[in-house]
């Protein structure tokens, strides 16, 4: 799809450039996609998010610029780390989907609400968990 560069912007900050490569810069589908891609981004933030700095969808080589993150990309994380990690993002899915087939939204998903089990993690604490069927049992702070 393109290229990352560091670079550094006019007010000294470490930034990131994808610079889209030049077969897909000769596709109008592509750049379509880009373009969305780029608008789509700057509608959303907040705090876990990388925002969109500067992007240029209209030039001969479309590019975006966004702050640059240290640290390892999740994929490169999971090939060294990735078996518990897996594991547990898996099991608290599971947990969580047989909850929302039975009808219930959980409402207090958070660490210390799953219990690490060596057979995998758990999830309890049912305490503000709400029915769709409209039944609550509690309310928090109770």
């Amino acid at each position: 799809m393109g290229t990352v560069y560091a670079a550094v912007d006019s007010a000294g900050l470490q930034m990131a450039v994808k610079v889209v490569h030049p077969a897909q810069a000769a596709n109008a589908e592509f750049r379509a996609r880009f373009r969305r891609e780029v608008q789509l981004s700057r509608r959303v933030t907040g705090p876990c998010l990388v925002p969109v700095h500067d992007a240029d969808t209209d030039s001969n080589l479309p590019w975006l610029a966004t702050p640059f993150v240290p640290g390892p990309t999740l994929d490169r994380y999971l090939a060294t780390s990735g078996a518990r990690l897996f594991a547990l993002a898996t099991g608290t899915a599971a947990a969580l989907a047989a909850v929302h087939e039975a009808g219930i939204v959980h409402r207090d998903v958070k660490p210390q609400n799953v219990i690490l089990a060596p057979s995998g993690p758990r999830v309890l604490d049912f305490g503000i968990a709400h029915a769709l069927d409209g039944t609550s049992v509690t309310r928090t702070g109770m």
